[in-house]
């Protein structure tokens, strides 16, 4: 029996998703660059919003729509192979372990959940499963972060000690991050992203948050009960610091730098897509900048994924990358909430970054008109074609 037959692919040998939780990211973001991944495509949808399965249905013309309630069913049915993870960061875990009990493979968006307790459950789910499961880590593909991490593996830069960032942008008071507390907050919605970033660059992980100390801004129309913006310290073997700041009221900013005692290498913007990364990298007195393609992030890490399905590989930032990041983002908390430092319990990553591999380089696509859903930011526009 080959591969296609074991897997129960489809017979175009693509990958068939379900896209499970119809929001922003899904409709605006994923969505529409499925198709040109050429080894995946969408067959079915997970919703319990009747408008969203009836006219997201019509326009990917898919096999079947399925209530978030009719989930069990869903994994029985035989329309997908693997599902696509979008729902709120605390619904992770529900869809998560039966799908991978049931033998689906699992593209989740990340944090992988907002407990390290939730994610051991995950992770014990994905080790006793023969499917796959990634965490939807889209710049662990995109071609100016891996060429940022390959100047700094190459020395050039020396030994670098200090990483520094900001990510901001002005959340919608009608968006349900708004009002969803500290588990939607900017922590656990921003903070992977620098969080991440930070692992990756120094390629290990951090031992204590020294500080996190938060404010709230009545006037930003989020609720009160968790701040909104947060300013962190982490500190990493080898005297090495990482200095970070989230804000859901603040002007739309994200990039971060990182310095060693030859040079630095700066990405801004270096986290958002939408249009190309730009690079600036200073050794001693030297500078130069290069900006990069704009390149779709989530139709690449599908592409990669489904490859990694197809060809039997398991994929990079698996189910251990996605507790690596929760247990850094439980500890912030934790200091937030006692305004102490915490250290963290020894952990070692067994897997890193290859940036020989893991390039990806679709180009951009257009997002369509969203079905009872809108970005959560206020004034962004959609993502242009390439």
């Amino acid at each position: 029996m080959g591969l296609k037959e074991v897997l129960g692919l489809a017979t175009e040998n693509k990958v068939r998703y379900a896209i499970v939780g119809a929001g922003d990211i899904a409709q605006e973001d994923m969505m529409p660059g499925v198709e040109h991944t050429g080894n995946s495509v969408i067959t079915a949808l997970v919703t319990s919003d009747p408008k969203k399965a009836e006219e997201l249905g019509a326009m990917y013309d898919l096999e079947a729509t399925y209530s978030y309630e009719e989930f069990d069913r869903a994994l029985q049915s035989g329309t997908f192979d693997a599902i696509y993870l979008a729902t709120p960061n605390w619904r992770h875990a529900e869809f998560i372990v039966p799908a991978l009990a049931a033998g689906i493979h699992v593209l989740t968006e990340k944090p992988m959940e907002v407990s390290t307790a939730k994610c051991k459950e995950i992770l014990a789910a994905e080790k006793a499963s023969t499917a796959k499961l990634m965490v939807a880590y889209r710049l662990h593909f995109e071609p100016a972060t891996l060429d940022t991490i390959e100047k700094v593996r190459s020395g050039d830069l020396g030994s670098v000690h200090l990483f520094a960032s900001t990510f901001a942008q002005p959340i919608d008071p009608s968006n349900h991050r708004a009002h969803s507390g500290k588990l939607a907050g900017p922590v656990f919605d921003m903070g992977p992203y620098p969080v991440n970033a930070a692992r990756y660059i120094f390629g290990d992980e951090p031992t204590e948050v020294v500080s996190a100390v938060g404010s709230k801004h009545p006037q930003s129309g989020l609720d009160q009960d968790f701040a909104d913006t947060v300013a962190i310290t982490l500190r990493f073997p080898g005297e090495k610091l990482a200095q970070f700041n989230l804000s859901y009221y603040g002007n739309p900013t994200n990039s971060f730098i990182a310095v060693g005692e030859k040079g630095s290498v700066m990405l801004d913007p270096a986290y958002m897509f939408g249009k190309g990364l730009e690079q600036t990298v200073s050794i001693g007195e030297e500078k130069g900048k290069e900006s990069f393609k704009n390149t779709d992030h989530f139709g690449g890490e599908m592409k990669y994924f489904s490859d990694c399905i197809l060809n039997d590989v398991a994929p990079e930032p698996d189910g251990e990358e996605g507790f690596a990041d929760v247990r850094v983002l439980e500890a912030i908390l934790e200091a937030l909430d006692t305004g102490k430092s915490v250290a963290m319990e020894p952990f070692t990553r067994t897997k890193r970054i290859n940036t020989d591999t893991q390039k990806m380089t679709l180009g951009a696509v257009s997002t369509p008109d969203l079905v009872d859903a809108s970005n959560p930011a206020k004034g962004v526009e959609k993502q242009p074609k390439n």
